[in-house]
């Protein structure tokens, strides 16, 4: 009655006033409820027959938003940009028939950034539940919501919660529970910080997710906190007894820069400083996923195939045979993956981490790529990954015909593989990388089968053999290219590739925009841990040093020649000044070692061959500056090198020239250009940064807030979510 008469006076109060006496009833609660808020003893114990979280992660870390407001619905983008920033993804929960109307434009944009879409009560006036007949009849419109918007999970308003009313929807989780918050108008909590299983009489059910970390509205609006203490707190607590630590924050509630504070809203200054403490704190040791992946993984793991398949739980799809998609058991197979990739797979960054995230999705993969030497086992498991290599090697001849060879041994190879396998068991998507683009038909009878397929196009091929052999637009093997460029977009479900750049190539050539996805490279964090001292801040050297580096591929487009003869401008003029290059050796090498040694700089410039990801990391901490000096083609105009944040992943500076596909990203005072094939122009900008040390800085920290949109934690959680989006769409 209580609640009824609130809530029927709620409009007529100003929201001041409201807010007002909620805080100081809040404040007055609060040192009664010390001893059940924000810890509730007892709430630690897992459920019997805990399996623990995937890949055995210490805990489970969610994110969830419920948006009040039209000016909750605006923020939205805000809030998905900033959460990115920090490698996270969360759900946002729309009311379907509030004040509002949230456009399917927003829900497609915050789905295809890996995000999800969720429905947040019915009209969010406090009435869902005054009757059972009455929950029933909106059920039914909920339920119609859930469809359109492709949503699977549903929280109620003001946490009003009937566990039993709730299996009318047709949901796979709830979270319109908590584990403790005496300061909910219905406070009885779920009394654990663990998810778990709501069954029906009829078999079905749901998952139920209860939130564990306090509300943003409560801690801020209500008692007044100025810190994310509480919940940094409550996290550790969570973490330490290997629970999940929910949290649900209000859009509406947070101010972003420019905007006038007000008594409803809190800076994101402080959420953004839970996220970075999260990420720091926890790193490798949290499972991170959105609430429809932790309720696919519970109810596989947990009902049908678990502790609670001794209750008899099964269910199968409409129309389905009895053991359809399911193992001896009863539990749901994990969705089969193939990855198809020319290269070695533990050396090439993005293919091993684009399988890694797969796997963390809780897929099951297997990789096809080529075999180092006798000495690697054909097969081994690396990190979750089934890894099949083939028999052949990699080569860097500049004969065309010893590429054809090549690539053809290796896609006769692949393409039996991927037949023989999937006809004895159906992959879900077959992932492709290119080099070469034709590898992609090697997936012909998966599709045929109803598999989807990703192209992930590293390099675009024309404008790669353009370069490499000096060959025309109009060279009939540039055109044949082209052809087969076209047919392989054609062909698969859905290409990706790392930069802006590439894709308007693509674009130019006639490929649908719709159909090209940009993922980026990102360096490896826990390498490129960002543990370099900051440019400048080195202490004081006598005589004074100045270094720099260049690593990678030691080929004529890279432009070393342009670094020499830069090093021999300033040899007279700046002391303590010394470059060192990495890399395989290549004839290219032994041109520059020639140039090297005929201007007298073997006492300035150094070359030290390869080395590993982990050494590079190691001496990029130990530089001033990182050179990229590449010269101009077809392909270097439009290329986006890793390099650039590896360097500034280690707080230091890089100077490369200045092309189309790198101004995509960053302006002229986040990065140190030096003017196309220009060595004097090099040497000029070097000089700079030698005598500038404090700009130099600066340049680091602007050029910092660039790389931090693009860390692999987002572009990883962006990979993820066109994944899912993929396979779940495939009918």
């Amino acid at each position: 009655m209580r609640d009824r008469i609130y809530y029927g006076i709620k409009p007529l109060v100003p929201a001041r006033l409201r807010l007002g006496v909620r805080g100081w009833v809040t404040r007055r609660k609060r040192e009664r409820f010390r001893g059940i808020w924000p810890i509730l003893p007892g709430s630690e114990r897992p459920p019997k027959e805990w399996p623990g979280w995937p890949g055995n992660k210490k805990f489970a870390f969610m994110l969830t938003h419920d948006v009040e407001g039209q000016a909750g619905v605006e923020k939205c983008l805000q809030l998905m940009e900033v959460e990115k920033r920090w490698g996270f993804r969360s759900s946002f929960n729309f009311i379907p028939e509030g004040e509002y109307r949230v456009s399917k434009a927003l829900r497609d944009e915050l789905t295809a950034n890996g995000f999800e879409v969720g429905v947040h009560d019915l009209n969010h006036d406090g009435k869902l539940y005054r009757s059972r007949e009455g929950f029933a009849r909106k059920a039914a419109r909920i339920n119609g919501y859930l469809k359109e918007w492709g949503a699977v999970g549903f929280r109620s308003g003001f946490m009003f919660h009937n566990l039993d009313w709730l299996l009318d929807l047709d949901i796979q989780y709830d979270l319109s529970t908590f584990d403790t918050d005496p300061f909910e108008p219905q406070p009885d909590g779920a009394g654990t910080i663990f998810p778990f299983w709501k069954k029906g009489s009829d078999g079905r059910g749901y998952v139920e997710m209860p939130y564990t970390l306090a509300q943003d509205s409560s801690l801020f609006l209500l008692m007044g906190e100025r810190s994310p203490g509480i919940w940094l707190q409550k996290a550790a607590w969570v973490a330490e007894h290997g629970g999940m630590a929910l949290l649900n924050l209000h859009p509406d509630y947070v101010a972003f820069p420019g905007e006038s504070s007000s008594f409803r809203t809190f800076p994101v200054s402080l959420y953004e400083e839970f996220l970075e403490k999260i990420r720091e704190r926890n790193g490798e040791s949290m499972w991170h996923g959105l609430p429809r992946e932790m309720a696919a993984w519970y109810k596989e793991t947990c009902v049908t195939g678990g502790p609670a398949q001794a209750a008899g739980w099964k269910a199968t799809a409409p129309g389905a045979a009895p053991d359809a998609g399911r193992t001896k058991n009863g539990a749901l197979k994990p969705k089969r993956v193939a990855v198809v990739l020319y290269a070695y797979y533990l050396l090439d960054q993005r293919p091993r981490r684009e399988a890694e995230e797969l796997v963390r999705l809780g897929m099951e993969v297997e990789v096809i790529s080529l075999r180092e030497d006798a000495s690697v086992p054909r097969h081994e498991m690396i990190d979750g990954v089934h890894v099949y290599r083939a028999p052949v090697r990699s080569s860097r001849s500049k004969s065309k015909l010893s590429y054809v060879l090549r690539y053809g041994a290796f896609f006769l190879h692949s393409m039996f593989f991927l037949s023989t396998r999937g006809l004895k068991s159906r992959y879900d998507m077959v992932h492709v990388h290119n080099m070469p683009d034709f590898l992609v038909f090697s997936a012909l009878v998966p599709r045929l089968q109803g598999s989807k397929i990703i192209l992930d196009m590293h390099d675009p091929m024309p404008e790669l053999f353009e370069s490499l052999y000096g060959l025309r637009q109009d060279d009939w093997s540039v055109r044949l290219l082209k052809f087969i460029e076209r047919a392989s977009f054609a062909f698969a479900d859905m290409v990706m590739t790392p930069n802006k750049a590439f894709k308007e190539v693509f674009v130019s050539r006639g490929a649908r925009t719709d159909k090209i996805e940009i993922v980026m490279n990102s360096p490896q964090e826990e390498i490129f841990d960002g543990k370099g001292v900051p440019c400048g801040e080195r202490k004081a050297e006598t005589p004074r040093r100045f270094s720099m580096m260049y690593h990678g591929l030691l080929v004529e487009r890279h432009g070393l020649d342009l670094a020499v003869q830069a090093m021999a401008q300033l040899r007279a003029r700046l002391s303590g000044l010394r470059l060192c290059l990495y890399g395989e050796q290549t004839d290219y090498m032994e041109e520059i070692i020639v140039l090297i040694k005929k201007l007298g700089l073997e006492e300035v410039v150094e070359f030290s061959g390869f080395k590993s990801q982990k050494e590079i990391a190691q001496i990029i901490s130990t530089v001033d500056l990182g050179l990229i000096p590449n010269r101009l083609n077809e392909f270097t105009r439009i290329n986006f090198p890793t390099r650039i944040f590896e360097y500034l992943a280690m707080n230091k500076p890089v100077l490369m020239t200045r092309t189309p596909g790198v101004r995509d990203y960053f302006a002229e005072d986040e990065i140190l250009y030096f003017d196309v094939e220009k060595a004097d122009d090099l040497a000029r900008k070097i000089e700079w940064a030698y005598e500038h040390p404090s700009e130099l800085r600066g340049l680091v920290e602007r050029g910092r807030k660039v790389y931090a949109k693009y860390r692999w934690q987002a572009e990883g959680a962006r990979f993820a979510g066109l994944v899912n989006n993929l396979i779940d769409n495939k009918a």
